[in-house]
């Protein structure tokens, strides 16, 4: 199972001092070791600008060594202006003491501001990372010649730390990102379901309207022209209602598939399988059938009956002369395939067919008919029992091949 990471709190329990800024210098989140370093509360920062939280100390500015506050501005508009990270030198930046305003107190920090960029590759965020190195300073200063070994020990513990510090800044900037790219997937992914769902409502409604109203129509008539043969009506009233039943029954088992796990598998042998449909269906064309022995698979047999009764359905409606099923094996995988030589499928359709409620408009015209849901159906039933069909090259008409996992 996926770990599901909560960025917030690992945000907000790095040791690091961290602020997140706006384009503009806004501050939009700060973790705590930034609060403990600042000696600032949340409150104080969230939603203001950075220079108005921290300005620059009065008493410096002609003093060439205490401009941090623009030395830090000039960083922050060459990570907005080029995308890429910033590391200052070390820098004097004088904070004013919380609750005494006026009152500057002398700091010494090592920053460093990153970029986060958009999809679009434009700056969304700025992390500022932004280490005090007062102490250590002070330190240097009170040590002198006789402490420069002990000193440069220390600087390189701090470089070393400051490496670390950076890395994991990194790490968490990439993971941010790829967050963020996951979380725009998921949202396409969503809409594209949603418009999909839509769009099948729709020519599903209009499908089992067409019928209907055929039905209203010949009632119509009946009521209105009562010498009308009463035979002629009822049959076509039971091909209406007929029709009729056929779209619901293929809505249901659209709707089962999408919706419940799959049905019992048990042991089906392909070849008896195809036998068993062919005796049973009274087909008005020729069926040639090359069927290997032992080609078993486990499906749930009903289910897979349903599958080849859809082939063999659509096969039918197109077909000139022959239909030809073939059961062979081709390890790791059974196969079944059911060829007519009607008009064939150009390659730029050969996907479409599998979409709901898409229908040739050759299709359209040879059997107004059908309803465009069986070989969707045929497909999502493969599916659920890891296989796939699809529809392949053939030099006349179309030819639909189904792989299946042999059993065991």
């Amino acid at each position: 199972m996926d770990l599901e990471i909560d960025y917030g709190a690992v945000f907000k329990a790095l040791v690091a001092p961290l602020l997140l800024l706006t384009p503009d210098f806004v501050v939009v989140a700060v973790n705590d070791s930034y609060l403990k370093v600042t000696g600032r509360r949340r409150a104080d920062l969230l939603g203001r600008r950075f220079f108005t939280v921290f300005p620059g100390n009065p008493n410096a500015l002609n003093d060439p060594d205490m401009q941090g506050a623009d030395c830090l501005r000039a960083s922050l508009e060459r990570v907005v202006a080029t995308g890429e990270r910033d590391t200052m030198t070390l820098q004097r930046y004088d904070i004013e003491a919380s609750g005494s305003p006026g009152a500057f107190e002398e700091r010494y920090w090592s920053t460093i501001n990153m970029p986060v960029l958009g999809p679009d590759g434009e700056v969304k965020l700025i992390i500022h990372r932004s280490e005090e190195v007062t102490g250590f300073l002070q330190l240097l200063r009170r040590s002198g010649e006789h402490g420069l070994i002990s000193a440069r020990a220390e600087v390189e513990a701090l470089e070393a730390d400051v490496y670390v510090r950076a890395r994991e800044l990194q790490d968490l900037n990439e993971r941010l990102q790829q967050a963020h790219r996951q979380q725009r997937q998921t949202t396409s992914a969503l809409r594209e379901t949603i418009e999909r769902e839509r769009r099948f409502v729709f020519d599903a409604s209009h499908d089992l309207r067409n019928p209907i109203t055929g039905l209203l129509t010949e009632l119509e008539v009946a009521l209105s022209e009562p010498d009308t043969g009463l035979q002629q009506i009822l049959h076509k009233l039971l091909r209406g209602a007929e029709r009729l039943d056929d779209i619901v029954a293929d809505l249901l088992e659209l709707a089962r598939l999408d919706t419940a796990t799959p049905a019992a598998t048990e042991p089906v042998d392909l070849g008896r399988l195809v036998v068993e449909e062919l005796e049973r269906r009274t087909l008005t064309t020729t069926v040639l059938v090359r069927l290997d022995q032992q080609v078993v698979v486990h499906a749930s047999r009903i289910r897979l009956a349903r599958l080849l009764a859809n082939l063999l359905a659509n096969a039918e409606r197109h077909t000139t002369t022959v239909i030809e099923i073939i059961v062979t094996t081709v390890p790791p995988d059974a196969v079944l395939e059911v060829i007519d030589d009607g008009p064939g499928i150009a390659p730029a359709d050969r996907e479409r067919v599998f979409e709901r409620l898409y229908r040739l408009d050759d299709a359209c015209r040879q059997d107004p008919g059908g309803s465009g849901l069986g070989l969707p159906i045929a497909r999502e039933i493969a599916e659920s029992y890891g296989g796939h069909l699809h529809a392949a090259d053939h030099p006349t008409g179309a030819r639909f091949v189904l792989n299946l996992p042999l059993a065991a």
